[in-house]
C-alpha cells in the first residue's frame, strides 16, 4: 500500500549561484513547472547561516507576491509547486519544509512523488518550529525531514543513508550550510534535469523549460540513484541505489510542458509521432482533425499530418481555468471541464470531426467534449486518444488510485464510445506509444499495461 503526500506533477527546483537575486530566479523557475502543481507553492532561501521559508496557497503570482519573497537573502535556495492527491490540500502541506537538526543546523526540503517504506517517527513535529499536529505524518516531506534532523553530518551524507532504506517515486531539493542537493529514486521515475547558469552557478529542476527560464544550459539527467551536491567546489556526486530507469511515460503523454526535454527526448517530437501514429493505428473517415486543448494539440497536429485529414481549431480553452486533472477533487475536476472548454460553432458545425485527446482516464473531459461539439452542430464526433487506455491504477504517485475511477476498467473502446456519446473511439497500442516515445531511458507504463516495476 502507498501511502504519503502522493502528488506526482510537483514541480521542482534549486538554485546555487552567488550575488543573484535567488528568491526572483526561483520564482522564475517556477512560473515555468506551474503546469506541474496549482494548488500552492513555496521558497526557502539561505546561506550558511540559516534559512529564510516563505509558502502561499494557489498560483505563484498568488502565493509569492514580490512583497512576501524580498526578505529571503541568501546564495542558494529551493522552490516548490504543489500537486495534492492524498493528502491535506493546506498550507500545512505546502513546502519546501524548513527544519533544524538537533546541532541546531537549519535545512529545507521539497520533493516531487511519493515515498514508500518511510518510517514514521516517534515525534513528527519539532523541526524547527511549532510542534507539527500527528495529524500531518502523512506528509512525505515532514516524515524525511523528522528522520533527517537526528542524523550526523552534511545533509546529503543524511540522504544517503536513509534513502536507500526507502522506496518510491521521486525526487527531491534541498539546501543546508550554503548547499544544494538533489536527489532521485534508482527507477528515476520522475525528471529532474541539472544547469549551468550563465552568469556562474548553477541549477537543478523538474523540466528543462525552467532551466530555459532561467538562461541556463541544460548539461544532464539527475541519474537514477544519484545524490548531487553544489557548493563552492562545485558539483559531487554520490550512489545511494543501483539505476534501474523506469520513467513515467505520462511524462511525455500528458504531464511535461511540449518544449521540455524529458528522458532525452523533446516532448514536442514524442507528441507528434504519437499523433502520426494514432493516425496509421486509429484512422478515421472525417474532414477535420480538431485537439482537446492544450495537452492534445501536438498530438492532433501529427494526427493530421499522418492521416491528410486538415487540421483545426474547434474548441476554446479559457487560459484562466486551472488544469483539470489535477484538480484534488471529482467534484472540482468536473467544474474545471466544464469552465475551461467551449465549442467554435463555425468550425464544427455540419462536419464529421477527428478530436484527438492525449489520454482518456475518467472520461469525464472528454464525454463533455462530445456533448458541447455536438450542440455546436458537428455532424459526426470521433474520439482519438493519443495513447493506450489507462486501465490499471499508479501507485507512484499520478492521481489515478484505484481501478474503478478508470472508465476503461472492464470497458471496451466501443463501450467507452457509447458511454461519451462518440461515433467511435481509438486508442494507440502500448507497444507503438513506447516505440516512438524511445530515448535514453526506460521507461514505466504500468497504467497502460499492468506491468509494474519491481521494487
Amino acid at each position: 500500500m502507498i501511502d504519503g503526500d502522493a502528488g506526482e506533477e510537483c514541480g521542482v527546483v534549486g538554485i546555487w549561484a552567488r550575488g543573484a537575486q535567488i528568491a526572483d530566479m526561483l520564482t522564475d523557475a517556477l512560473f515555468a513547472l506551474q503546469h506541474r502543481g496549482q494548488e500552492s507553492a513555496g521558497l526557502s532561501v539561505g546561506d550558511s547561516s540559516g534559512i529564510a521559508t516563505h509558502r502561499g496557497m494557489g498560483l505563484v503570482t498568488e502565493a509569492l507576491p514580490a512583497a512576501a519573497t524580498r526578505h529571503l537573502s541568501g546564495h542558494v535556495g529551493i522552490g516548490h509547486v504543489r500537486y495534492s492527491t492524498s493528502a491535506e490540500s493546506s498550507l500545512d502541506n505546502a513546502q519546501p519544509f524548513a527544519a533544524r537538526t538537533a546541532a541546531g543546523a537549519d535545512f529545507a526540503l521539497a520533493h516531487n512523488g511519493n515515498l514508500t517504506m518511510l518510517p514514521v517517527p516517534v515525534e513528527v513535529g519539532a523541526v524547527g518550529g511549532p510542534a507539527v499536529e500527528r495529524r500531518h505524518a502523512q506528509s512525505d516531506t515532514r516524515r524525511l525531514a523528522a528522520l533527517l534532523k537526528d542524523e550526523p553530518g552534511s545533509l546529503g551524507d543524511a540522504l544517503a543513508r536513509i534513502l536507500p532504506r526507502t522506496g518510491g517515486a521521486y525526487c527531491f531539493v534541498g539546501v543546508s550550510a550554503g548547499a544544494l542537493f538533489a536527489a532521485r529514486d534508482p527507477r528515476g521515475f520522475r525528471p529532474l534535469s541539472i544547469g549551468r547558469l550563465a552568469g556562474g552557478g548553477w541549477a537543478v529542476a523538474s523540466e528543462t523549460v525552467a532551466l530555459d527560464n532561467l538562461g541556463a544550459t541544460a548539461l544532464r539527467d539527475v541519474a537514477p540513484g544519484e545524490i548531487v551536491e553544489v557548493g563552492e567546489h562545485g558539483v559531487h556526486s554520490r550512489r545511494f541505489g543501483s539505476a534501474k530507469p523506469a520513467l513515467c511515460v505520462f511524462e511525455h503523454v500528458y504531464i511535461a510542458r511540449p518544449d521540455s526535454t524529458i528522458g532525452g527526448r523533446s516532448v514536442f517530437d514524442v507528441r507528434r509521432a504519437l499523433g502520426v501514429a494514432l493516425a496509421r493505428c486509429a484512422p478515421a473517415d472525417a474532414d477535420l482533425v480538431i485537439p482537446v486543448p492544450d495537452t492534445a494539440r501536438i498530438a492532433a497536429l501529427g494526427y493530421a499530418e499522418g492521416s491528410g485529414i486538415p487540421y483545426g481549431e474547434g474548441l476554446f480553452r479559457s487560459p484562466y481555468v486551472n488544469r483539470s486533472f489535477i484538480q484534488p477533487s471529482p467534484g472540482l475536476r468536473r467544474r474545471a471541464v466544464r469552465a475551461k472548454l467551449s465549442p467554435i460553432a463555425s468550425a464544427v458545425a455540419g462536419r464529421r470531426v477527428v478530436v484527438v485527446d492525449d489520454s482518456v482516464v475518467r472520461a469525464n473531459s472528454i464525454k463533455h467534449v462530445v456533448a458541447i461539439l455536438r450542440k455546436a452542430g458537428a455532424a459526426e464526433v470521433h474520439v482519438r486518444v493519443a495513447s493506450p487506455s489507462v486501465r490499471w491504477p499508479c501507485f507512484f504517485g499520478v492521481d489515478i488510485g484505484t481501478s474503478d475511477e478508470l472508465v476503461a476498467d472492464r470497458r471496451s473502446a466501443e463501450q467507452i464510445a457509447d458511454l461519451v456519446n462518440a461515433d467511435s473511439l481509438g486508442y494507440l497500442p502500448a507497444e507503438v506509444m513506447l516505440e516512438q516515445a524511445h530515448g535514453t531511458t526506460g521507461f514505466c507504463a504500468a497504467c497502460f499495461t499492468g506491468e509494474y516495476p519491481e521494487e
